[in-house]
């Protein structure tokens, strides 16, 4: 007779296990000790074998039928049920080792192999950090929209409106990345892009107008501070690279007599070699930075240690020491206040002003044929460049 709910419930321990059939191989294992196990009994390939369901009532009659069932299924298409759950619990077992945490590792890796910015690398091992604090533990499989967005919630309650949308596009990077390699099915922060409240982008302070330009120059000129701080001010003003391209530079990547300073790929946001042409004040700058650190590597080496560079704060805070606060110049506004001026003056093609700026153009047979028409035109801009300052300066 098949078993029922109150016969298991009246089943008691006796001094030996013993076994109370079911039917179709499943039956109930009474133990000494009183538990009541259910067990599957069936036969393959001539041999026996045995598979568990779990305890009574943590498992009810209704459900251990149906486990039985879906092995009975299993057995029927000569497929062993104990071997397709340990295939199963292995598998379960492999995707759960996959934590967010230990993939996000693997992608760091993969980026820092890829030659991105040190300073890129160190942006998104923090981002990382602080997912790794909420949800790093979790299988990557298993992480939800609603989990990240706790995550981003608590920068934006700071009002860290960037930060937050920085983490997800992060978090998202590292999404992607599982998918790619098998360990995730979905990318929850894809949801998550009307979610965040949006951040107002905030140029960098940059002076435009020629007069107040001169007086900036003629500032530059009186600065009373580190010589090698107002030989990099003036500099960064001629040339308009990034500043922090100009802190790390170092003398062997500099060309004086084609007057050409070629900045490494790894050093440049878009990871590509970009040429600066040297107009002749340049290269007087430059000639007197050397008397005082070209015995060195860097142009700019720290006071502290000639190995490292100047901190990224010296040429903003020179400034600040000039009279001027953070909304009315920065040092990365020389770039802005170069495409300004360069545009307005109409005497340069706009591409080679981005070409000048290392705004590159992403399709490869355009940027080659950009760097090659510009290149010409670029040095009598950058000649044109130094000499308006000048004249700015003089006036």
């Amino acid at each position: 007779m098949a078993l029922t709910d109150l016969k298991i419930k009246n089943l008691k321990p006796k001094d030996k296990a013993y076994k109370i059939a079911d039917f179709d191989g499943l039956f109930v294992l009474v133990t000494d000790r009183g538990s009541k196990l259910f067990r599957f009994k069936y036969r393959m390939d001539g041999k026996e074998g045995l598979l568990s369901f779990g305890k009574y009532p943590d498992v009810s009659l209704s459900q251990a039928r149906l486990k039985r069932d879906d092995a009975r299924k299993l057995v029927a298409a000569g497929v062993n049920p104990s071997k397709a759950r340990n295939d199963a619990k292995d598998l379960k077992d492999a995707e759960n080792a996959n934590t967010f945490e230990k993939v996000a590792a693997l992608y760091l890796a993969k980026i820092t192999i890829e030659g991105r910015a040190r300073a890129t690398l160190k942006k998104n091992a923090s981002f990382i950090a602080m997912a790794n604090k909420d949800f790093g533990q979790q299988a990557i499989k298993n992480i939800t929209s609603a989990t990240v967005l706790k995550t981003l919630k608590k920068s934006e309650a700071k009002e860290l409106y960037e930060t937050a949308h920085r983490i997800r596009t992060t978090v998202g990077a590292v999404f992607r990345y599982a998918i790619a390699n098998g360990m995730a099915e979905n990318d929850p922060t894809y949801a998550l892009r009307d979610a965040l409240i949006r951040h107002k982008t905030k140029s960098r302070a940059a002076i435009t107008d020629p007069k107040a330009l001169g007086g900036l120059m003629r500032a530059i000129a009186g600065y009373e501070g580190q010589n090698t701080t107002r030989l990099g001010l003036e500099l960064l003003a001629i040339v308009a690279t990034r500043p922090s391209e100009l802190r790390l530079a170092e003398w062997s990547e500099f060309d004086f007599e084609v007057q050409v300073w070629k900045i490494p790929a790894e050093r440049m946001k878009m990871r590509i070699e970009h040429a600066v042409p040297l107009p002749d004040r340049a290269i007087s700058l430059l000639l007197k930075l050397k008397e005082e650190t070209g015995h060195g590597q860097l142009l700019f080496p720290s006071t502290r240690s000639f190995h490292r560079p100047i901190s990224e704060n010296t040429l903003n805070g020179a400034l600040r020491r000039l009279g001027y606060t953070g909304q009315e110049m920065t040092s990365h506004g020389f770039r802005a206040t170069f495409s300004t001026l360069a545009n307005e003056s109409g005497l340069w093609h706009p591409d080679a002003i981005e070409r000048a700026l290392a705004h590159v153009e992403r399709n490869e047979v355009r940027r080659a044929y950009a760097r090659g028409v510009y290149w010409d035109e670029r040095v009598r801009m950058a000649e044109w460049w130094a000499g308006f300052l000048e004249k700015l300066r003089a006036e």
